[in-house]
């Protein structure tokens, strides 16, 4: 069995998140809470580099100061359109301040060498960022008041091509018909104190990429995925401290895992909550080993997002595993939901680019896995889920079963997966603790209260449809936490992540008031 090396699009399937669903242009392809979530998380170490100081602007391009009131329809175009690149004559201090030295982002960046740092001043960007040059640090003085907008025309936000250990923190992104931050073919890269604002694929995204850290930001109306890892094995990566809401999904992973947190973070008001996911559309496969723990999930039922189809299909479910292998899921609250709470299906792969992979195989790192031969199959494959863990979490309030485990024609009693310690009303089968438990021999009726998930792809059709992700209603921006000495903390590269996170300290999070 060979990876290929291929994007397709995502075949009939049966549950399952996918990198696009073949609209999106990219080659590689309630209100909304309004401050960060409070869980703790491990901060960065400190470093020891100069302090940075604003120069005099003078004679600069000028920029405006966004409106925050973004509602329903775009933004109005009050915006000055991006002016030829003047150039400074050096930057001896290794700080590049746009638009006092650099009229534009793009220049820059062009300009700045490993390890230094671009700091742009509040004013709205009309830019498609590039960013080709290792070890890097963008920065915007005001998390708010720096905003890149794409005018619902522009590609990407900001998209780090294979370059290392970019980090990008303290802005705003809004209307980008892709992504609003884009990491791929990386090694290390970092999200801090970042807002994302109606994109037309995910808000936060890295692809084919490892040692990552995304914290302290807030996604918001992206068609396919708030936050997205794929195609890498072991990521090594850490998701914290990040509020998700009207997405298609708060978070979307195809085919990612090992070393892969995704802590202290609130997920609400997408179609769906956290959706890891198998498919060999992209390569790596399967998805295996994602840590999922001290979330809070609630309300993702939303019926007026923008939506791929895959989260049509998927929407009302909290934490839905898509033939995902050996996650663990422990400590998070999930509430509200009128499919499951916390639910492990299968996908349903009708055009496969290869077979499934064999259980030796599931080890492999995705570089190697990458080499081994490809067989196409004649027909369909079934993406099951095996060896996840379910330990320790509070559901309620899901309209079919708090806990739930399927497949379309697998026995499911011999899957291994396990269920120990939730505080939960239902679950499908019946008595799931009982059949399955983490420690000991399970015992009853497997048939008794089985899901039936097959009829969710029957019953999609009587689900509200998609919103055009240009159109789609949205809360307002609000007022978000400001990264800390954001004018005058060093350059910080992402030559350290991911941070350490104490897993043994996260307790169970409260749903918010209200």
């Amino acid at each position: 069995m060979k990876k290929l090396a291929t994007l397709a699009v995502c075949g009939g399937l049966l549950m399952a998140s996918c990198g696009s669903d073949g609209e999106s242009t990219e080659s590689a392809t309630t209100d909304a809470d309004t401050t960060e979530a409070t869980a703790d998380t491990t901060d960065a170490p400190a470093t020891t580099l100069a302090e940075t100081t604003a120069p005099t602007t003078e004679g600069t391009t000028e920029t405006t100061t966004p409106t925050t009131d973004t509602t329903t329809d775009p933004p109005t175009d009050t915006t000055v359109e991006t002016p030829e690149t003047t150039v400074a004559e050096g930057d001896d201090d290794g700080v590049y301040w746009v638009p006092a030295e650099y009229d534009t982002i793009q220049a820059a960046v062009d300009a700045a060498q490993p390890g230094e740092l671009v700091m742009i001043e509040p004013g709205t960007y009309v830019e498609a960022v590039d960013v080709e040059t290792d070890e890097l640090t963008i920065r915007g003085t005001d998390r708010d008041g720096v905003v890149l907008d794409g005018q619902l025309e522009l590609d990407n936000g900001i998209r780090v091509l294979g370059a290392n250990g970019v980090a990008v923190e303290n802005l705003t992104t809004i209307n980008y018909t892709n992504n609003g931050l884009f990491w791929v073919s990386s090694e290390g890269y970092r999200a801090s104190y970042i807002t994302t604002y109606r994109t037309g694929d995910y808000g936060i995204y890295a692809f084919d990429s490892v040692k990552g850290q995304i914290e302290h930001s807030h996604t918001i109306g992206s068609r396919d995925a708030g936050v997205y890892i794929g195609q890498c094995y072991p990521c090594d990566a850490v998701i914290t401290d990040v509020i998700s809401s009207h997405n298609g999904l708060g978070y979307s992973g195809t085919n990612s895992g090992g070393n892969l947190l995704i802590v202290n973070s609130t997920w609400h008001n997408n179609r769906a909550g956290i959706v890891p996911n198998s498919g060999s559309y992209e390569l790596c496969y399967p998805e295996r080993e994602t840590t999922i723990v001290g979330n809070v999930l609630y309300d993702n039922n939303q019926p007026d997002t923008a939506a791929i189809d895959v989260a049509l299909l998927a929407q009302g479910n909290g934490i839905l595993v898509a033939g995902g292998i050996g996650n663990v899921i422990e400590r998070n609250r999930v509430d509200d939901h009128f499919r499951t709470g916390i639910g492990l299906v299968p996908y349903l792969e009708e055009t496969p680019n290869d077979d499934l992979p064999t259980e030796d195989e599931w080890d492999l790192p995705c570089d190697e896995q990458k080499n081994l031969e490809i067989n196409i199959p004649d027909g369909p494959i079934l993406w099951d889920s095996f060896d996840n863990i379910v330990r320790d979490n509070v559901v309620t309030g899901s309209g079919e079963a708090d806990l739930a485990v399927a497949s379309a024609d697998g026995d499911i009693s011999t899957f291994r997966n396990c269920w120990a310690g939730n505080e939960f009303t239902t679950s499908a089968p019946l008595e799931l603790e009982s059949l399955a438990p983490c420690d000991g021999e399970g015992r009853g009726d497997w048939t008794a209260g089985d899901l039936n998930v097959i009829r969710w792809l029957a019953e999609q059709a009587d689900l509200p449809g998609e919103v055009p992700w240009q159109e789609a209603p949205l809360p307002e921006l609000g007022e978000h936490e400001n990264m800390p000495d954001a004018e005058t903390a060093p350059p910080s590269p992402a030559t350290d992540v991911p941070f350490s996170v104490d897993l043994d300290a996260i307790t169970v999070p409260e749903l918010p008031n209200g």
